[in-house]
């Protein structure tokens, strides 16, 4: 089956979740018309459908090859590349003053989720180089982003990220590769794992952003530093020419994602690769931070776009699976298997997660434009503190979710979901990386609260839950009996979060351990609300919508009854972790650590 990206709930969530208009009205994006909107995302659409998802398949059977020091990507990607660096597709949120198009990144986002649903393989090397960009253009030189940008925004150069090494893992503290000054540049050695697209035959260039040490710099995180380092030099006409000190030694035999080639990277096996210094010494973890956030998002929705694949598959297969017949019905024949209780189930509570995951998200990336373009610096300020606090649910959140709805995917199939010509095993192969890509998801929550709750003792979090209980109100006074269960599910769940954050905040002040112990629950539970309080938002549109007779009814229809499942039925165990994120400090360190 192929992918058809879910166009109708995308424009619901753009406009009526994240509030497309407010900011297409923000300075610079005057351009982002409801028209060009819907240009752009018919003809991501098609390009997804009809040229990504075909790839799919195959680009994971095939997977990328290594020969002789070349990185050889699966029939049909290079071409394909070369059509979305003709028709603009890799410059859409970036600076116009590099070639960029300077369209919203809500916008982005939203393309970014077809991109990644259709073909997840192909999709990495457009995301590490939005995030490459992303770096480059705030903490770059203005020679290095004139050097740059233009070649990487158009697609025809692409940029990695090379972070971690074979000892450090997510602790970068231990990092050991070395630069040394060696006049305008440095030359830096040293070996890189786990680097996607870090080699490959798509582009004519290739932009490594590599972390690595000074000779006098101190032990810790605060002695890296971040350095531009391609593989070919850039000659003084701007274009590739000798070949960089670097190379790719392996590639990684991995679970899933086999398109994508996953690099050992080596720089200066011959003396030194030549690298330029991003801004100064010692600042690299916190200039690579924006590329991670950047990242990050993208790898939340990553989830949720490997949830909306793996559930369409389901979807489609449970409505042609002839098998049984219905409990309790007149006739004994079988039927498709979406007539069955617990299947129906399984499909709504995907439906229901995947509708709650895309508000969340595209609500996070309008706020990273209200951050970026708002007039008012404080009222921008806060922006950011509120996506700062978003960020690490959405990575978190979503990539869990993103597994879960990929193996309810095979369960839906039955046993035909265990045999990899069905293709539901891929999508559940591929997104088991999500949890530990960009920081393991118990980083993530880690994050979550010992830097985001316990930097304003919770208000960003509060401010939200005040959100949504004035959004119960709002509902108390809206007719059905549809909006009423909703409501009162968004009521335990703000009453239920709010309890946390307090509980969070407090330990986070007073016995950090303990609320570490219990920050994935703490996650969880915070991203579960809030899907909740957005899903409500939806209802209660599409309640209004529906009275006014303005829309397709039957979408309406469904969001009600969407909603109203969550509420119900997807939210209420998930409340429960208020007891498990209060209770794991106690227990955690009760054992001692030859016991395990």
């Amino acid at each position: 089956m192929t992918y058809i990206a879910p166009l109708a709930d995308m424009r619901f969530a753009l406009r009526e979740i994240a509030g497309l208009a407010g900011v297409a009205a923000l300075p610079g994006y005057e351009h982002a018309t409801d028209d060009t909107v819907d240009a752009v995302l018919e003809e991501a659409a098609k390009l997804a459908g009809n040229g990504l998802a075909p790839l799919n398949r195959e680009g994971d059977k095939v997977g990328a090859t290594l020969e002789n020091g070349v990185v050889r990507t699966p029939p049909g990607f290079a071409g394909l590349y070369k059509e979305f660096v003709d028709g603009g597709w890799n410059s859409l949120p970036f600076d116009p003053a590099f070639g960029g198009q300077g369209m919203p990144w809500l916008l982005a986002t939203t393309v970014q989720e077809m991109w990644q649903a259709a073909n997840m393989g192909f999709g990495l090397v457009l995301l590490l180089n939005q995030g490459a960009i992303d770096a480059i253009h705030h903490h770059g030189s203005e020679e290095q982003k004139a050097t740059y940008l233009p070649k990487m925004i158009s697609g025809e150069w692409t940029g990695t990220m090379n972070l971690t090494e074979p000892q450090a893992g997510s602790d970068l503290g231990q990092l050991k590769s070395r630069a040394v000054k060696n006049g305008d540049h440095y030359l830096v050695t040293g070996q890189k794992i786990f680097i996607t697209y870090g080699e490959h035959d798509m582009a004519e260039n290739i932009v490594h952003l590599v972390l690595a040490r000074t000779p006098d710099a101190p032990a810790g995180v605060r002695g890296i530093s971040l350095f531009i380092v391609p593989k070919y030099l850039v000659g003084p006409d701007g274009k590739p020419g000798k070949r960089n000190d670097l190379k790719c030694v392996s590639l990684e035999h991995k679970l899933g994602i086999h398109a994508s080639p996953t690099c050992v990277m080596s720089y200066g096996d011959d003396g030194g690769a030549v690298g330029y210094l991003v801004g100064e010494e010692g600042r690299g973890l916190s200039y690579m931070f924006t590329m991670m956030n950047n990242a990050r998002l993208a790898v939340g929705i990553q989830g949720l776009a490997i949830a909306e694949r793996a559930y369409q598959q389901a979807a489609a297969f449970a409505r042609t699976r002839i098998q049984s017949a219905v409990d309790g019905a007149k006739s004994p024949g079988p039927v498709s298997i979406v007539h069955h209780p617990d299947v129906r189930r399984m499909l709504m509570t995907m439906r229901a997660q995947i509708e709650a995951m895309r508000a969340l998200g595209y609500f996070t990336a309008a706020g990273i434009d209200g951050a970026l373009k708002h007039p008012d610096k404080a009222t921008a300020r806060r922006t950011q503190d509120r996506v700062d606090l978003l960020i690490p649910i959405v990575k978190a959140w979503f990539t869990d979710l993103g597994n879960e709805i990929a193996s309810t995917a095979v369960q839906v199939h039955g046993g035909m979901g265990f045999i990899e010509e069905t293709g539901a095993a891929q999508y559940l192969r591929d997104a088991r990386i999500l949890p530990i890509y960009e920081g393991t998801n118990g980083i993530q929550a880690r994050d979550l609260v010992g830097r985001k709750v316990a930097k304003d003792g919770g208000e960003a979090m509060l401010a939200l839950v005040a959100e949504m209980r004035a959004l119960v109100e709002e509902m108390k006074a809206a007719p059905g009996d549809d909006l009423a269960a909703i409501a009162a599910g968004v009521a335990a769940a703000a009453d239920a979060l709010g309890d946390a954050t307090k509980w969070v905040a407090e330990a986070a002040r007073t016995e950090l351990v303990n609320a570490l112990a219990g920050s994935v629950p703490f996650l969880r539970l915070a991203g579960t609300a809030l899907g909740a309080w957005l899903l409500a938002r939806s209802a209660l549109v599409a309640q209004t919508r529906l009275a006014e007779r303005d829309g397709d009814p039957a979408f309406l229809e469904a969001k009600l009854v969407t909603a109203r499942f969550y509420a119900e039925v997807v939210l209420p165990p998930e409340l429960a972790q208020l007891g498990p994120l209060k209770a794991a400090g106690r227990t955690v360190f009760a054992l001692g650590e030859d016991q395990f």
